[in-house]
């Protein structure tokens, strides 16, 4: 795993990157494999309160390993045959729905703590599906981007739809997809799939990552949990859930020491 992924973990931030340069961290097989491992074992890593996701060397990830379309040219690989292994049909799918491929992307939504992306370089393909599963997205202006799938006769098919959907307006997701056209920073920060666009965005992730481990864990958890339910829950659904989260935070020890820690004007001790 660590050929493809290295994490260090400092004051509850992990900072999580893919280190396949030489290969501007491209998706073969060993990378995806990497991507839902590291994934599903920080889901339960104890003491977490953020994730930062990037890419070292050229590029946060230039998309599928290019072998990948040589053995689609040659008839090598198979129809319903994934990039990642398996079949992209396969009824061995996660709770959430997502087959294998799908779930080296989805497995960085399903955080249980906030997760920033620093993005640079390229974000082609899945590059870029991945590249929009984090909570927040710090792209360099420099950056280029693509749903470039269709060079390729396909669509995406690593969560994409999912996760462009309530972020980039219907219209504009749409033209990307059927264009394939390359953008930049600046350009996704217009249209909504940066949040923030820096010269520098691994600092600026790492820095945000830092100030919200410094807020109440448990209180980041659970609106999380809101803003994954706000996306397919009904009205009804989500006041409720609003309710009960608010319920099981006043007067716990977390939230109680953040009232203190602000009247004391000191700062806060949380537990995790």
């Amino acid at each position: 795993m660590e050929e493809r992924i290295k994490v260090e973990i400092t004051n509850g931030v992990a900072d999580v990157r893919l280190v396949r340069s030489d290969k501007m961290n491209a998706l073969d097989p060993a990378m995806f494999a990497a991507l839902v491992e590291t994934g599903e074992k920080l889901k339960t890593t104890a003491g977490l309160r953020a994730i930062v996701l990037s890419g070292e060397g050229r590029a946060f990830c230039a998309g599928l390993d290019m072998s990948n379309f040589g053995k689609m040219a040659s008839g090598e690989r198979k129809a319903g045959e994934s990039s990642a292994g398996g079949s992209l049909v396969t009824p061995n799918r996660t709770a959430g729905g997502s087959n294998h491929a799908q779930h080296a992307v989805m497995v960085w939504r399903e955080q249980p703590v906030p997760v920033i992306g620093a993005i640079h370089g390229v974000a082609f393909g899945g590059g870029f599906q991945l590249a929009i599963a984090p909570d927040i997205r710090i792209v360099a202006p420099d950056t280029k981007m693509a749903v470039m799938e269709i060079k390729w006769g396909l669509v995406p098919d690593m969560a994409g739809m999912v996760l462009m959907k309530g972020m980039i307006r219907d219209d504009i997701a749409r033209e990307l997809t059927y264009t394939g056209r390359i953008f930049d920073g600046e350009e996704a920060g217009r249209i909504g799939v940066a949040t923030k666009v820096t010269a520098d965005p691994l600092a600026e992730a790492l820095k945000l990552a830092n100030e919200i481990a410094g807020k109440s864990p448990t209180a980041i958890r659970a609106a999380k949990r809101l803003f994954e339910l706000q996306a397919h829950a009904t009205q009804h659904a989500l006041l409720e859930a609003e309710s009960v989260e608010q319920t099981a935070l006043i007067s716990s020890p977390n939230q109680v020491e953040a009232v203190m820690s602000n009247m004391q004007k000191r700062a806060a001790v949380y537990a995790d």
